[in-house]
């Protein structure tokens, strides 16, 4: 069920008190409508009718997609006690296999979306960040190289060119995002390697998958 909320916040452009609408639960089964708004963020943004500002909302929101067996929370705070996940990850799985993540902003909520829609595990994802940049950090001098190791990387589409499947990351470069092309035969490395690592593995419940936590595993 989609939970909707009016509530009040301050612009950042004005100073006013406006009005808005939360969207604390957002099920795209009943509202397929709001499907679009999540993947390209506008449904956390609002706009101020007095001056025009466009005021990013954060709060907390859980995503469902029940056709996908999908579900994804976004705690911008980052946290969440276990009395709350273990109850919200029981009900889910009484209805069945679900898969279950956890994120803390909007970008992230949006990159776990582009990459459950092409098909992919984001898990496999996060190891071929993370072989991204140890490749790019190899060719790099010794400063540089652990700035790389540390690079932000994103998920942005899956495409086909000429019969080759290829992967595109995105990272800030010098005030910008930029493109790193990744072959598929990158993806199917990194899922025969998490394989071999059973370790490698989300925990129950509402798991976080990023690099942090790729980086916890794998030290």
């Amino acid at each position: 069920m989609s939970i909707i909320r009016d509530t009040e916040g301050r612009c950042t452009g004005c100073g006013k008190i406006q009005r808005f609408k939360l969207y604390r639960s957002i099920n795209v089964a009943e509202n397929p409508e709001l499907k679009a708004g999540v993947r390209d963020g506008s449904l956390f943004v609002w706009e101020c009718p007095e001056c025009g500002r466009r005021n990013l909302a954060r709060y907390e929101s859980l995503y469902h997609d029940p056709e996908a067996k999908l579900m994804i929370w976004l705690l911008p705070g980052g946290e969440v006690s276990q009395s709350q996940m273990d109850s919200i990850g029981n009900h889910t799985r009484a209805m069945g296999n679900y898969t279950l993540r956890r994120v803390s902003d909007v970008s992230s909520l949006i990159e776990k979306l582009l990459i459950f829609d092409a098909g992919l595990d984001d898990v496999v994802v996060e190891m071929c960040k993370y072989v991204t940049r140890a490749e790019m950090a190899s060719k790099a001098g010794e400063e540089q190289a652990a700035e790389l190791l540390r690079l932000p990387m994103h998920f942005y589409r899956l495409e086909e060119k000429d019969g080759e499947r290829y992967i595109t990351l995105s990272f800030p470069d010098n005030g910008r995002m930029v493109g790193c092309n990744i072959g598929w035969n990158v993806y199917e490395d990194c899922r025969a390697i998490l394989e071999r690592n059973p370790s490698v593995h989300p925990e129950e419940g509402f798991a976080k998958v990023d690099a942090e936590w790729l980086m916890t595993l794998l030290q």
